[in-house]
């Protein structure tokens, strides 16, 4: 069952801190420049729902598999509970993680922690190192990223591919796929995939870059490790201008929690952009719902909302060009 909208009666106009935007009628989409784009997507389009019994729970609020949902909490106590769980195994032995995953914690409109505001879902951060769950930027990238919201549409409001780790927490559910030497993650979200080889190939040279980066996975015990690099730095973390540039490393940890539950956590460093390392966790919860399908989600099909954000002045994000 899944939600719909007549969006050819719905033109409004929303107003997201220092912009203001007009929502552009589409019989088939309906896209929003910087802050809203994600929001729209929740709003507009079809979202797969979840249990009854957690419609009305926010996921920070809800328990999974023991656990608190909100990430600071989660995060140490679901590491602690992985060491005793033995998850069911593939035919070659590894933890089978395989089936359809509900969307991520709906954080691809603020990283950071947000209170509810314009019809945006209010979110715990979801960094949970530093202990603030800040993104630690360099002073001029800190202005940079306020340069962002204001000059720049965001990419993925541009039907662009999310980057990683971001496409891990945008709206719309996943599916994972294991056979041997490698693990496929298929989203929902506008069609997109990640391809993990797990034989110890190693990266791509560094004169190809990539949206969502060149991935190369290994087992570390029951953990799948995901070493990423290869960026082009044009993907943000966010619709806020969080951003990082071609120098962004990305080592992701996807642990089984209990039979429905996996830890997800990534360590994101960027000499170019941060002053450390830092980390970002969240549950990822199993789709129960019987029957489920992934639907098609054709971004670019009938999208008019990126020219006319280009018509009111946001330009597409180039990427950024550290300073010496």
């Amino acid at each position: 069952m899944r939600l719909a909208l007549d969006t050819n009666r719905y033109t409004d106009l929303c107003r997201g801190d220092s912009q203001v935007v007009e929502i552009v009628e589409s019989a088939d989409a309906v896209w929003l420049p910087s802050t809203l784009a994600a929001a729209a997507v929740v709003a507009v389009v079809a979202l797969t729902p979840l249990p009854a019994a957690a419609q009305d729970v926010p996921w920070y609020k809800a328990v999974h598999a023991g656990c608190p949902g909100e990430p600071g909490k989660f995060h140490p106590c679901a590491l602690k509970k992985a060491k005793t769980f033995n998850p069911p195994r593939t035919p070659d032995g590894k933890p089978d993680m395989q089936g359809y995953w509900l969307d991520g914690p709906g954080s691809s409109q603020n990283i950071e922690e947000h209170p509810e505001s314009y019809g945006i879902p209010g979110n715990p951060t979801l960094i949970v190192e530093p202990a603030d769950g800040k993104i630690p930027y360099q002073p001029w990238a800190a202005a940079e990223k306020q340069k962002n919201f204001k000059q720049y549409q965001d990419p993925q409001g541009q039907c662009s591919p999310s980057g990683v780790p971001r496409v891990m927490y945008v709206p719309f559910g996943s599916q994972i796929l294991q056979i041997p030497g490698y693990v496929v993650i298929l989203f929902e979200q506008n069609q997109a995939s990640r391809i993990i080889p797990t034989d110890g190939r190693p990266h791509v040279g560094q004169n190809i870059r990539l949206w969502g980066m060149d991935a190369r996975g290994r087992w570390e015990g029951d953990t799948l490790v995901v070493d990423l690099t290869n960026s082009n730095g044009r993907p943000w973390l966010d619709a806020q201008g969080n951003f990082y540039s071609a120098a962004l490393h990305v080592v992701e940890r996807l642990t089984m929690v209990d039979a429905d539950t996996i830890h997800y956590d990534a360590t994101i460093e960027d000499p170019n952009v941060y002053t450390r390392p830092w980390k970002i966790a969240f549950p990822i919860r199993r789709n129960k719902e019987p029957g489920h399908q992934q639907m098609e989600y054709a971004c670019h099909e009938g999208e008019r909302d990126a020219q006319h954000a280009t018509s009111l002045g946001y330009k597409t994000y180039p990427g950024v060009v550290p300073p010496k």
